[in-house]
This record gives C-alpha cells, structure tokens and sequence, in this order.
C-alpha cells in the first residue's frame, strides 16, 4: 500500500507536504517531501533539487534550507537516508536488519529517484545535493548509472573521510576513530551515535563501509558488483562543490579527496562564508543561514548557469 493509499493523516507542525513515498520489496519505506514549483511563464519546468542528508540527521533538518531553495524558484525534495527519520524501519527497530553503502546507493536511491520521476515526469532537471555522507553516496549514485539519471549534484559541507586528507595532527586521531567505530559496530551489532554523540544510530554495515572508505581513502561497498572508484572517474555531469566556514569535518583537503577521483567532472568551487550568509556557520549551522547558499544553487541549476 503507498502512502496515498493510506488513510489520511495530520502532518506534524512545519512538515513539508508528502509528495510520493518509495516502498522497496524489502518492506522498507522512504516518504520523499516537496515544495514543488509552478512552471514558467515560458512552460519551462523549473528544476528539481532533491537534499540527501548528513549521516544521522533527520531530513526534517532541511526543512528551512528547503524553503529557502523554492523561494529561488526550484522545486525542493528532502529524503530520510535508509533506517533514520520517517524511513522505515528505523536502525533501531526490531527485526531492522543491516545495510550499508551498497543497500542506500544501489537500492534505496534507485527506488527513491524513480518515485519523484513518476511524480515530477522526465522534463523537470534533477539535481542531488548531498550534504556530508548525502554528498559522498549522492555523487557515487551518479557515476553508477545504475538508475535513473541525474542532471548533476551539489555538494554541501561533504568530503572524503580518507584520515590523510585531515594534516598530520588530525588525521591519525581520526583514523583511530574509524577503527574504533568499525569494531564497536561489529561488537555490539549496530552503531549507538546517539549515545556516544556521533553519526546518529547507524546499521553495522554502514559504519563499516565509512571506516573503510576512511582508512584506504577508496569508495566501496561488501556485497557490490560496482568498481565505485572506476565510476567516479567516470563521472561527466556538473557537479557544485561549496566548502564552509568552520566546518572541521569537511575541510578543504578532504573535498579535494574527493573531487580527485572525478576528473571528468564539470566542476564549480565556492566557499560559503560567515559574511555571505550572514549568520552562524558550522558543518552543520549553513542550513540555517542558507539564503545566499540557495541562491548560489539556483544559480548553477538554472540552464545555462554551469
């Protein structure tokens, strides 16, 4: 049964309306969110940009990112990353079962992405912006073309964990960390983040591909058939790469990593300041002062702005 089959339901103060939900054979649910916009004058679809979400947060955390986006006139989409916010099941949830990278990129995104296309049709272009874990594993569905296409992504505040990209200070605190979140993971059957303050709760899986990706520096996922690093380097469509201000756990370097493995790539570089937003800016605080970020995105989004 889809969510529009359901009985109707009142939607938490602030949500954002539901516009489809992706149910994969697996049982597990995805309900997707809009604030669509109208067609031009000119009977242009206006693009679509969908939001993938940092590990652990909620998709409800774009919600003012969101608005903001739509009042540059794109059509804004937000989705929960498989087992957190309204996805189900929750990580936490008996019988929830383990997943990483391979489930969320060549599973659920696929599910996901089809869904908004049956909803928004083929014209509208779609753009993924992917913030942190969302702009790693949004990027690397790309270079896949395993699913339906995208017109390009967006990364926000997201890089490489690869701990060389950290200096020689950081970096080996971080890569301990990563050992550290593998092998209690496998301990204990399922990252506890919420307790220990990172990362949210986390399936084993994917706390196993992160640490991986951290130690070796290469994209991977157990169980794939998907050479990730040979499709990145693939990877031909517009991507817009924007660092920001205060952010220690994207820093420059580690989107450099990244952006490294996709020679082939149409680049833009921007860097989101402290004065350009006009308020508080952190890893995550960009998405509370993100009108000028919108309009930087709707810029690029726009036909002929990359």
């Amino acid at each position: 049964m889809t969510q529009q089959e359901s009985a109707p339901v009142q939607e938490p103060v602030g949500e954002l309306p539901l516009l489809t939900t992706a149910q994969l054979p697996d049982g597990a649910r995805f309900p997707v969110r809009a604030l669509r916009t109208a067609n031009g004058a000119d009977a242009t679809p206006a693009p679509a940009v969908l939001i993938l979400p940092a590990m652990g947060t909620p998709a409800r955390y774009y919600r003012a990112f969101a608005r903001q986006l739509h009042a540059e006139g794109l059509t804004a989409l937000t989705v929960d990353l498989r087992g957190q916010g309204e996805s189900t099941p929750l990580v936490t949830d008996p019988g929830a079962g383990d997943h990483g990278y391979r489930t969320i990129v060549e599973q659920d995104l696929v599910a996901v992405i089809e869904a908004v296309r049956a909803e928004l049709g083929p014209e509208p272009a779609l753009y993924l912006l992917g913030h942190s874990l969302g702009g790693q594993l949004g990027l690397v569905y790309a270079a896949l073309r395993i699913g339906p296409g995208v017109d390009g992504v967006a990364l926000v505040a997201a890089g490489s964990v690869w701990f060389r990209a950290y200096g020689p200070l950081r970096g080996p605190l971080l890569l301990l960390f990563e050992v550290f979140a593998a092998a209690t993971s496998t301990l204990l059957g399922r990252w506890p983040g919420v307790r220990l303050g990172f990362g949210g709760n986390q399936s084993k899986g994917v706390m196993r591909d992160w640490a991986r990706q951290g130690r070796t520096g290469r994209y991977s996922a157990k169980g794939s058939a998907h050479d990730y690093e040979s499709a990145l380097r693939t990877l031909d469509l517009p991507v817009l790469a924007v660092t920001v201000d205060h952010d220690n756990l994207a820093p420059a370097p580690a989107l450099d990593h990244l952006l490294d493995k996709t020679p082939e790539a149409r680049v833009t570089r921007r860097h989101y300041s402290t004065q350009e937003a006009g308020g508080r800016l952190d890893h995550f605080a960009w998405t509370r002062a993100g009108g000028a970020l919108a309009k930087t995105v709707a810029a690029w989004a726009a036909p002929g702005g990359k």
